[in-house]
């Protein structure tokens, strides 16, 4: 008999569940409640789409702190290759780039959201747009369908992929959880992870829409570092972001929510020691001697930088470079390689790329990310308590787990 299985979500989870179960031969229809499918896909990697990460598996568990060790089964299943030659056979060429980041070659994630609608539907599997899931509907605790604004839709397997709840425009907004709740499920609660960070330093504000590149960012908890990560920056109006400020924001956030001081300290030169440093500087400022200092730190660094690295170390940035001593270039190498932000906050939820929290793990099969609470209901992507960090490791896990739910759902 064809088993009948209705997914709740078409992003990157479902729409892979969908093709999965198809080729189990199952009858699929998938409910999304926004106009088209994919909405969040679309904005990913700035409308690139980020596809995935090129790195070995090893590589992508350690890219996922949230729940990394739960995943393993289902990225073995379907892997980064995987997804890669699906998407080329089905006449989407791709590339890898700077971090093992593959993305379309044509640079448009609308180009990756279009290929797997229409491998599902040329598969034979339906989509019905603006259908919102209301409940999923149980009996002895066995699914038995999806009730929905525009009525009932009988099924033997339900999976639930609704994403979380970060970019509520685009159908992501939390209403997962909430379903998964509706039959018992324990909801771990939901935070942001990939998710701006807020500072009311003053500095922050005269620095807005300054990038800095090869930084080194720590992260101090109540005086202990608790995370690290080289890369790009952004100073922003609210404080910072940018890719590395992203992949710690997780760490923050969980800091934060338990009332710890959070401060970003920055290396602005990691690569010199401080010796090296100071020797550099020294060089500078035998060649700028006889200028002031604003000026005879241009090599050093981006000039809007200049004013308030001099005023962290009090140092008056009129002050000519042949006066400047000893003690006082020590205070402007400290503040170089120890440029403090105090860190306040997180941006709302809803601003951020991936949600930490979600249906608790302990209640799902690793393997065939089935619930252990409710026969024929299955979980795929971020509606499950389950994060990585930027870099195409999201989009991963939501194929990964979605291929693994929709596989299982169709034999089970």
């Amino acid at each position: 008999m064809t088993k009948k299985i209705v997914i709740v979500g078409g992003g990157p989870a479902g729409l892979l569940a969908g093709i999965a179960a198809l080729y189990q031969e199952a009858e699929v229809q998938i409910l999304e409640k926004m106009r088209q499918p994919g909405r969040k896909m679309m904005i990913t990697g700035k409308g690139r789409c980020n596809i995935t990460n090129a790195c070995d598996i090893q590589e992508l568990l350690k890219n996922i702190p949230g729940n990394g060790r739960f995943l393993n089964s289902a990225l073995r299943q379907f892997t980064n290759e995987n997804i890669i030659q699906l998407l080329e056979s089905n006449g989407l060429p791709t590339k890898v780039e700077r971090g093992n980041r593959v993305f379309p070659v044509s640079d448009s994630a609308k180009d990756v959201v279009d290929t797997l609608v229409k491998i599902y539907t040329t598969a034979g599997g339906k989509i019905l747009t603006d259908t919102k899931a209301l409940e999923i509907v149980t009996q002895d605790a066995k699914v038995t369908g999806v009730k929905t604004i525009h009525g009932f839709y009988a099924a033997d397997a339900v999976i639930l992929a609704t994403g979380g709840a970060s970019y509520p425009g685009t159908g992501s907004d939390g209403s997962g959880a909430k379903l998964a709740k509706q039959v018992g499920h324990s909801i771990v609660p939901l935070k942001p992870s990939l998710v701006p960070l807020v500072s009311d330093y003053p500095y922050v504000d005269d620095l807005q829409g300054l990038s800095l590149r090869n930084v080194q960012a720590t992260l101090w908890a109540d005086g202990k570092k608790v995370d690290e990560e080289f890369g790009e920056m952004l100073f922003t109006h609210f404080g910072v972001s940018g890719p590395i400020i992203l992949s710690l924001s997780n760490t923050a956030s969980a800091a934060l929510a338990k009332g710890t001081e959070v401060e970003l300290a920055l290396d602005l030169k990691p690569a010199l020691t401080i010796e090296k440093l100071d020797a550099r500087i020294q060089r500078d400022f035998a060649t700028y001697s006889r200028k002031q200092l604003v000026n005879g730190m241009k090599d050093l660094l981006p000039q809007r930088l200049i004013p308030v690295v001099c005023d962290m170390a009090y140092l008056y940035e009129d002050k000519y470079v042949n006066q400047i001593s000893r003690e006082e270039r020590k205070r402007l190498v400290d503040t170089l390689k120890h440029f403090i932000i105090p860190i306040t906050g997180t941006r709302p939820i809803a601003e951020a790329i991936v949600t930490a929290g979600g249906v608790d793990v302990k209640e799902i099969n690793p393997k065939t990310m089935a619930s252990k609470l409710i026969e024929g209901l299955y979980f795929a992507g971020e509606v499950m308590d389950v994060d990585g960090y930027t870099g195409g490791f999201n989009l991963q896990i939501a194929y990964s787990s979605g291929y693994a739910a929709g596989t299982a759902a169709a034999s089970y």
